[in-house]
Order: C-alpha cells, then structure tokens, then sequence
C-alpha cells in the first residue's frame, strides 16, 4: 500500500511531505474502495473526507487535540490514520465498528452515531479544557452540512459563540448532503457560500472598472469601500455565522491538503470557536458513487469493486412494502401526508414524494421538529405519516408524548429497522421503541409478523384521527406468509398443537410472537408439542395497549411463554403480566428478549443466539417453567 502501509499513528502522518499527500489520498481511496466492498460499511462519506481527514491529523496534534466526529459514519480515513489498517472484519463480531470507538483507539471519543451532537461535546469538552486551565490543545468537531440542520446543533452553536477563551475549531464538511440532498433555509444558505466564491475577483473588477480613466480620488475610495461593504452580504454571507460571533474561514476546496491546512492552521492560531467550511464532494474517486444521483454508495452491502453492484442483490424486504403500501393509501387519501427526517430514500418515501411531492416533507436531520410539526398538521386536518428509522425516534420521545399523544392528535409513526440492526452498533439497534411508547396514554403499536399485516397494520394506523399509532418493522428481507388459522378479537392465532402425552394430562402453554419474532414462536410451539405439550401460538399484531383477548388467553393456559425483539424489561411480556396480574391472572411467565444493555456489533443471528433469543432457548427455559427438564 505505499505510503499507507507506513502509517502507524499521526505522526507519521505529520512527517511526509506535502508532496507525497496526492499520493496518500489516492491510496486510501483504493483501499477504501476495495475493504469497504468485501466487507459493506459507509462508502460514499469517507471517500469524501479523505483530504480533510490528512489535513486535520497534519494540523492538529490527536488525541492531545480531541477529534469529534458528527455522527462518526466518516471516520473510516482517521481509523486508517491512527493505525487502525485491518479492515478485514469491518463492522464484525471483532473486528473494527463501523463509528468511532473508544475500546479500538484513544484517538476515539464519541461513540454515539445519531446526529447534531458533536457540537454538544465539543462545547463541553472546550470548556473543561478551559476550567482545567488546559490551553495547550483544540476540540475539533466536524459536522456535515445534513447534521446542521439539526436543533441541537444550532443550540450548541449559540453556546460555543461566547465562549471567547475556547479553542474550538468547528469544521462544517459541506457535500450538499445528509443521506440524500441537503434540504431547508440552511443548505440554501450554505449553497450561496459555495456558489458565490467570487466576492474579491468582483472587487478586483470593480477596481479596474472604476480606475480604468486614471487614478482614484477620494469619491471612488468611498466608492468602493460602499461596494465591498453592500456584497459582503450578497457575494459572501458567511455574516451569518459571523453575526453569531463566530470567526469563519472559507469554503476552502475540501480536496486540497494544502488549502485545507492552511485554513486549519489559521484556526488554529486564533484561539477562539472558528469555523472552517470545507466543500467535498461524496464518494469523491470512484466513479460509481460520483455518479449515483440516489446515494446509494452511502452505506453499501458486500460489492462488486468494478461496479458499485451488489453482490448479492437485495431480497423484497420490509421497506418496500411499506413504499408501495403508503403511495395505495395516499392515492385513496388526500389528506394523508409523509414527513421524514433526511432519510426519504432508505425509509421507502421516494415513491410517495414521485406521486405526491406536494404533500411529503423532508425535515432534515430534525426528529423531534418533525413529531411536533406533524402534530400541526394533525390539527389543521391532515394524516401525517411521519417515517423514521425506530432508533431515531429516541430522540421525539418528548414530542411524541407532550405534543402529539396530550394533544391526541393523529399521526402515524413508521418505525423501520426496528428490533436489532446488527453491524452498526449499540446507537442503531431499534430495540428501545416498545419499552419506551408503552407508557405514552393512547397510544397503539403495532408489530406486524409478515406482508399482509404490514398492509393491514397501515391502513388501520392511518384511521386512528385521536391519537397517536405506531407501526414497527424490522431490518432485512421479508419472511413468508405466516396466516392465522383463527382469530380471537383481534388476536391472532397462527398454529395450535396438541401434544401426546399418554396420560392425557398435557401441560398447556401459550407462546406469543411479538412482529418479526413469530417465526421464533412458532419453531418453539413445535418443540414443545414434541414434548407433550398443548401449544397455542399467537401473534397479535396490534401489542399495545396489551389487547385483552390476549390476557384471557393467558388464563387459559399454565404457562405463557413471550418472543420479542425489543427489551425485556419494560415490553410486551412485561406488559401482558402487568395486565394479567391486574385481572388476578397469575399464569406464570417466560418472556425472552433483550436484556437492558448496549449491543456491540455483531451479526443479527449473533446477538440472537448470546442474548437466548432462539427457539432452542425459549424452548428450554419454558420446559424448565413446567418442571419438565
């Protein structure tokens, strides 16, 4: 690999010449390219900072100087940087995590992936600096132009401009992009920034023009002075920032080394928040991605390198048919309407937004301005859709509760990618949703177990007008058809089994598959029967409120046995117990789930089988509840 193949820390990155970096940024494109393709992982956002990556680690003295990195997707370059060269098992059990990591690297600082937070530490780690009298190292945070459209960012930003004695270098990585184009009153500002870099060589022209006839006089002093002063705000209105009490430089060509150092070293040298603009462009280097109008090199499955193309191409999966289920609804409703917070392609709203671009609404990366302004438009007549990866929705837990679910209003949340994510770590699992929604009043969720009640569970969430409705649905392909062979208010019931036992006295349980888990409940009603036991299996795709067919089923049986994707404590088991308990109802329990604790990344079919969460586990643990082990 070259020069890359030397690099064991920063420093070596500090000693090669400015010379040799054309050559470096062209090898770690080539070994980005050709890990990142064998293993999956974010493509596009690190090929787009790999001069910014060279030119910080030049500048700034890591991890003396504390990196930051916006939701940390685009720190493949600085792994490499730090000495972190063995892509091999990328985002694998073991292997290097897909963000940055504080077990892999002391370079390695905020390992949170959600976005518009890095400001926030920033903020806080420059202040400490300060309060420790710590004035011999920078804070240097860097976000994406899609990460400012965050609140919380902008609330940082209003704390980071007083604070005068703080060495924070702020580095804005400006693609035009979060996922998909960067929308709102910020990426237009922004796109003024970098379309109007012609604010002195307007001047330069204005001075020729003006002295052409001979040389000036105090009239074209003043002259000039009332031209440089009148577009400063319409050739360079970098005042914005400037207005905040914010020292700004640039845009700097983000694929310069030398440009970017020196830009980075006078923001260095100033000693107070700056911030640095930096325009690049995504998956800069390798043509496919350079190409693609649809992001899809943002984060790529296994590929061909040649191509871009998937090795193995996508299954139809849970996405797609919520895409193709919500443009039937929206054809059929005028006043439903689709809101996402930038992620219009990977939550399946590009469709509706093709056949309805006036009634969908890209947020940008702002979740809990996107629950309240649903909540508005609940209000003034309409059906909001709002669709969001489940883990996202964390962050509008307060929105979902005081202004949509107080306000009763109407509006449908879509939670894709709920359960466990895998590969992407502890911040991504969608694990938290039914625990946390459970306690918000009226509200109901739906976990649909297949196609058909996915559809279902669409058209029923969108004709609830007084209160909230959740619709959750994991990552990945869809399972077969599973139908119910009977239905008990509301409840279905997809197999029974009776178990031959000689004496006839078979011990009766019942198994409950919570959304995508049904295919785990029903291999474990199968093993049981195999022991003699009397198996009813359900799966209820509307679980909260905790449908009361459901607690009366749990009377009927000696023993309920519950699968879930999302955490034990605090879940749907918990609450059928809860439930029944109330009702006097002391059938005893086996939930199986995951345990309160964060994920590393690992497989899906990994994390299952470490947290028990298999067919064998929920068999075992329910025949050891009937004494039968």
């Amino acid at each position: 690999m070259g020069l890359l193949s030397d690099i064991r820390s920063p420093e070596d990155v500090r000693a090669l010449t400015p010379g040799q970096m054309p050559e470096l940024a062209e090898e770690i494109r080539r070994f980005l390219v050709g890990s990142v393709s064998r293993t999956g992982g974010h493509l596009g956002p690190n090929l787009g900072v790999v001069e910014l990556t060279i030119a910080m680690h030049r500048v700034f003295e890591s991890p003396k100087d504390t990196f930051v990195f916006d939701t940390g997707h685009q720190s493949y370059v600085h792994k490499l940087l730090t000495g972190r060269q063995d892509f091999s098992a990328l985002r694998k059990r073991g292997g290097l995590s897909g963000y940055p990591s504080r077990a892999e690297s002391e370079h390695d600082v905020v390992e949170n992936s959600h976005a518009s937070t890095a400001l926030s530490w920033a903020d806080g780690i420059a202040k400490a600096n300060v309060v420790r009298g710590r004035d011999d190292r920078h804070v240097v945070a860097v976000i994406g132009d899609g990460a400012l459209t965050g609140g919380m960012a902008w609330e940082a930003l209003n704390n980071i401009a007083e604070g005068h004695d703080r060495r924070l270098v702020i580095v804005v990585n400006d693609n035009g992009r979060s996922y998909s184009p960067t929308i709102g009153g910020l990426a237009n500002h922004l796109d003024t920034l970098r379309t109007t870099q012609g604010y002195e060589a307007f001047l330069d022209w204005g001075k020729r023009a003006l002295f052409r006839s001979g040389p000036p006089g105090r009239f074209a002093h003043r002259w000039l002075h009332g031209l440089k002063k009148g577009l400063k705000d319409v050739v360079a209105p970098q005042g914005m920032f400037e207005d905040l009490g914010l020292k700004y430089v640039g845009p700097v060509d983000g694929h310069d080394v030398a440009a970017l150092e020196h830009a980075l070293s006078r923001a260095k040298s100033y000693g107070a928040p700056v911030i640095v603009h930096a325009i690049t462009e995504k998956g800069r280097g390798y043509t496919p991605a350079e190409q693609d109008v649809a992001d899809r090199f943002h984060a790529v499955g296994v590929i061909h390198p040649e191509t871009g193309l998937p090795v193995a191409p996508s299954r139809f999966g849970w996405t797609s048919v919520f895409a193709d289920e919500i443009v039937a609804i929206g054809r059929r409703r005028p006043d439903v309407v689709a809101i996402t917070a930038a992620m219009l392609h990977p939550v399946g709203l590009a469709p509706f937004a093709e056949e309805f671009p006036e009634r969908t609404f890209d947020v940008g990366i702002a979740e809990q301005h996107a629950a309240t302004s649903a909540a508005g438009m609940a209000f003034a007549g309409l059906h909001p859709v709002v669709a969001v990866y489940a883990t996202f929705l964390n962050r509008a837990f307060d929105q979902v509760l005081m202004d949509v679910a107080l306000h009763r209003a109407g509006v449908t949340f879509v939670l894709d990618r709920a359960g466990i994510t895998g590969e992407d770590g502890a911040s991504h699992n969608g694990m938290w949703d039914m625990a946390m929604l459970r306690i918000v009043p009226g509200l109901r969720l739906a976990a649909p177990r297949d196609e058909a009640t996915l559809r279902a569970a669409l058209r029923t969430a969108v004709d609830v007008d007084d209160a909230p409705t959740v619709v959750r649905y994991p990552k990945g392909a869809l399972v077969s058809g599973i139908p119910a062979v009977e239905e008990l208010d509301g409840v279905d019931v997809i197999a029974r089994h009776t178990g031959k036992k000689s004496d006839g006295g078979a011990r009766r349980v019942l198994v409950v598959g919570v959304g995508s888990m049904a295919t785990t409940a029903l291999e474990t009603g199968e093993a049981l029967a195999a022991h003699g036991v009397d198996v009813t299996v359900a799966s209820p795709t509307w679980v909260l409120p905790v449908p009361a067919a459901l607690v009366k089923l749990a009377g009927e049986h000696d023993l309920v046995v519950t699968v879930e994707d999302g955490v034990v404590d605090g879940g749907v088991g918990s609450m059928i117990a809860q439930r029944a308990g109330e009702q006097g109802i002391l059938t005893p329990q086996v939930h199986v789930g995951l345990p309160v604790e964060f994920l590393d990344h690992a497989s899906i079919d990994h994390i299952r089988t470490t947290r028990r969460m298999t067919a064998a586990d929920a068999t075992r643990d329910a025949l050891a509840a009937l004494a039968l082990l």
